[in-house]
């Protein structure tokens, strides 16, 4: 400061050149030059303090406002190194201890975050111990994956326990997941053995066929069926290829032995396809009927049996099932116009034959518009609707029966049509 030409409390000017004086364990320090007078650089780097001053109260308030405090231990020691390096002229120890104060807070904030965290780690770290060792692969997985997010939404932990509760983790993750890729290692390779065991048997059902003694090759298909079914399970997209192809082979042998030993195979029947098959074929009866309406209360009757059937989707028989439901729908529509022509014409069975088939054509007529036209409304509002839904789900079923009515209503005009063609009238 000696030969300083202009002195200030915190600085002063010497040769052209502005410095800060020395504060703490710091020297004097040039932090500018006079670009005009000598007072105005003065003036200008006391205004820069200011903005020193500005940075620390914003800090102090960024970490008074935040939830996580800690987070801003490295802006602080970050805007600590700007400050001393910083060009101003000021007082500048009490920003330095203020930063002080802040770091001392956040550090034994940071402290007992870390003990909190280490504490919740190491709960986690008790809960994937409980499980590792399950052999439940998807279910133990899935509880591992939500103990892994927990963790990674835990913050830090003391350095000097970091590596030991990150490597216990890692430890348990690692090893239930190494046994988990072990086992399925191994049920792959026995379910390759399987897999190639029943194309073994495919193959010898198919010699089978070419075998010139029709007897031992008839012993030879009965060991492989009984081979067959104690290979094991295999993935089921798989074993319905294979047993498809093991079924032809087996088929084929026994069409041909069946053949040859001049044997007729009557095929069995399922007493509830059966049953069904009998109620369909008196139903059809019924729906030719003269007295529609007797007709009608039967067949309400039989359509309470048939849902007392209960038939595996699989061995439900489609043709029967349409035959059954198409007759209850013809008769129940047949009794349904019965109905509306014994309230319009009370006089109805004193008219001709052909005017009572027009009287029909013309009511069945009007019913099918009337239906269509509701059809058509039911349609404008089924836009959009998700058949996944219970709610959706019956709407779109009410407009399938809603369909399956106007199409039977005109097979019976269709039939009336063709009636009255014919007799000629």
């Amino acid at each position: 400061m000696e030969n300083a030409s202009l002195v200030d409390e915190y600085g002063y000017v010497k040769d052209g050149k502005v410095f800060l004086k020395g504060y703490l364990n710091y020297e004097d320090r040039q932090i500018g030059e006079v670009k005009r007078t000598e007072q105005e650089a003065l003036d200008y780097f006391k205004n820069r303090f200011i903005i020193a001053e500005n940075k620390v109260s914003q800090l102090e308030k960024d970490i008074e406002e935040a939830q996580n405090k800690g987070s801003y231990l490295t802006k602080l020691v970050q805007l600590r190194k700007k400050l001393l390096g910083f060009d101003a002229l000021g007082d500048f120890p009490p920003l330095l201890d203020r930063l002080d104060e802040q770091e001392k807070l956040l550090a034994d904030l940071i402290t007992v975050n870390q003990l909190k965290n280490l504490e919740i780690k190491r709960a986690l770290i008790a809960e994937a111990e409980a499980v590792v060792d399950s052999t439940e692969w998807r279910e133990t997985a899935d509880v591992l994956q939500e103990i892994k997010t927990k963790w990674i939404k835990t913050g830090p932990v003391d350095k000097a326990a970091d590596a030991e509760v990150e490597g216990r983790f890692q430890e348990l993750l690692d090893g239930f997941f190494t046994r988990r890729r072990e086992f399925f290692n191994e049920q792959n390779k026995v379910i390759q053995e399987r897999l190639d065991k029943y194309d073994e048997l495919i193959r010898l059902a198919f010699r089978a066929n070419r075998l010139g003694d029709l007897d031992a090759a008839f012993q030879e298909v009965r060991k492989l069926n009984n081979a067959w079914k104690v290979v094991g399970e295999v993935p089921i997209k798989k074993s319905g290829k294979l047993y498809k192809q093991f079924k032809k082979a087996t088929t084929m042998f026994y069409a041909k032995y069946n053949d040859a030993k001049g044997i007729v195979i009557v095929p069995k029947i399922d007493p509830r396809i059966e049953a069904q098959m009998k109620m369909a074929e008196e139903v059809e009866r019924l729906a030719k009927s003269s007295d529609i309406f007797a007709a009608a209360e039967r067949a309400k009757v039989l359509l309470n049996s048939w849902k007392e059937i209960r038939v595996p989707f699989k061995l439900q028989d489609k043709v029967v099932n349409e035959r059954f439901r198409a007759a209850c729908d013809k008769i129940f529509e047949l009794s349904y116009l019965g109905r509306v022509l014994t309230r319009k014409y009370p006089a109805f069975e004193l008219k001709s034959q052909s005017e009572q088939i027009r009287t029909k054509i013309r009511e069945m007529e009007y019913l099918v518009k009337r239906e269509k036209n509701d059809l058509q409304f039911a349609l404008q509002d089924a836009d959009g609707l998700d058949p996944n839904k219970d709610e959706d789900k019956q709407i779109l079923n009410k407009i399938n029966t809603q369909r399956r009515k106007i199409a039977m209503k005109e097979t019976i005009l269709r039939e009336l049509q063709k009636e009255l063609e014919t007799a000629g009238y």
